[in-house]
């Protein structure tokens, strides 16, 4: 599907999605655990389907209406016969997080990948669950896993994904004995690991930390309480926040926490820097256009923001360096790439560097095609960036969004007004 995104300022309001970061973590909680729960979340993304799919392959029985998850766990319904076929779509998410789960439990697996997934890293942890027990190796877009994980010291990097970490929480309780992990080094992403650590300390599991050490003890059970919510998506809201800096009118953002574990809340802070008029009001976030100008960025613990910040340096007076922003290569797109290359399709200046990017303000983009690379958030960035430019924007694949946010299409269509 190609979408095409006239000029004009956004204005408005319109309610956050669903976090799908947080809604990953309640579900394999509940589905954990030993009696049926609800959970609430009123976006279906691709990501969170996936997770769905994987864990009633496990033996979960998950349905959804409207906006409640029904969860039957998979201790109450018995081990699947065979081996488990798990389509994890695109969902790095869905893969690190249930691959040692499968292993806590002694399953059999595959796991079909899709898009890029297949090429994203799973070293070292691959290595890790392999010297605890785990058989894994890949063939294609199949990752096949047997072989029961056993209890011990792990030790993971944590300049790696966190996700890997957020795995291990899950599934370490569940073994017979007792596991340390330790993280070796800075972690980058610790809001996402902190974010998993409430998830599973909510559902009863208890461990001690002592610096970059967790100590878990084993034969623990989860038990999530009933009728939690996902709370709203920081990163996905990041786009229409953005977008609203580029209007004089403004934009309101509904059902986001400002105390939310998710890094992506960070984008407040940039957009303040930015010069941007940011304010908290009525429960939700107010920002407005005012005079921008570029500053630096240390991607390091917010790589998810920087294709929505892109499209507000790419309209700040002067220069924004973005840095420490490696990891961005190794998403569902190479995002360092595809953020410059997005940029300069539509007539901005944008410079990709081997961790980075420097991004130029030009007086007015012209518009044209672009390419949002099986990328959903280019695509999203594609659509801010369309409302200053001269002529329109068409997005190539803009289906693409539906990984973390279906309706973002419609949103854009509600907010749509003043032009710049």
């Amino acid at each position: 599907m190609n979408r095409v995104v006239f000029p004009g300022a956004l204005s408005g309001q319109f309610r956050a999605p669903a976090s799908k970061s947080h809604a990953h973590r309640l579900l394999i909680c509940a589905a954990l655990g030993h009696a049926s729960v609800r959970v609430s979340c009123d976006t279906f993304s691709d990501d969170i389907l996936a997770t769905i799919d994987c864990l009633n392959a496990m033996g979960a029985k998950i349905t959804h209406e409207g906006g409640t998850i029904s969860v039957s766990p998979i201790f109450a319904n018995g081990r699947p016969d065979g081996a488990c076929h798990l389509y994890c779509k695109e969902s790095g998410s869905t893969l690190r997080f249930l691959l040692p789960v499968v292993g806590a439990l002694g399953l059999d697996a595959v796991f079909h990948m899709e898009g890029r997934l297949p090429e994203r890293p799973l070293h070292p942890f691959d290595e890790v669950l392999i010297a605890h027990g785990m058989h894994i190796h890949q063939t294609g877009a199949e990752l096949h896993v047997s072989g029961k994980l056993l209890a011990g010291s792990f030790a993971l990097p944590g300049n790696v994904s966190s996700q890997y970490l957020s795995g291990l929480l899950f599934a370490l309780p569940l073994l017979p004995g007792s596991s340390t992990l330790t993280i070796t080094g800075a972690l980058q992403s610790a809001s996402y690991l902190a974010m998993t650590e409430d998830a599973v300390l909510n559902s009863g599991i208890r461990f001690s930390k002592s610096q970059n050490v967790f100590s878990i003890p084993g034969n623990q059970t989860c038990c999530l309480p009933d009728g939690l919510a996902a709370e709203g998506d920081w990163s996905g809201a990041s786009f229409f926040l953005c977008a609203g800096v580029l209007s004089e009118t403004g934009i309101f953002a509904s059902g986001l926490q400002e105390t939310s574990r998710q890094a992506d809340r960070a984008v407040l802070e940039l957009l303040s820097r930015f010069g941007a008029e940011v304010r908290a009001e009525n429960g939700g976030v107010f920002v407005r256009k005012s005079s921008l100008h570029g500053i630096n960025i240390d991607a390091g613990a917010i790589p998810d923001l920087i294709p929505a910040i892109a499209a507000v340096a790419a309209y700040a007076e002067g220069e924004t360096r973005i840095t420490n922003a490696a990891r961005l290569r190794l998403k569902e797109s190479d995002r360092l790439h595809t953020v410059a290359e997005t940029i300069h399709s539509l007539g901005g200046c944008a410079k990709e560097l081997p961790d980075g990017l420097v991004i130029t303000r030009t007086p007015r983009l012209t518009g044209g095609t672009a390419d949002s690379f099986g990328d959903h958030r280019i695509a999203m960035l594609a659509a801010v960036l369309a409302g200053g430019c001269q002529q329109p924007v068409t997005v190539l694949g803009a289906q693409c969004t539906s990984k973390s946010y279906p309706e973002f299409w419609q949103t854009l269509d509600q907010l749509k007004g003043d032009s710049l």
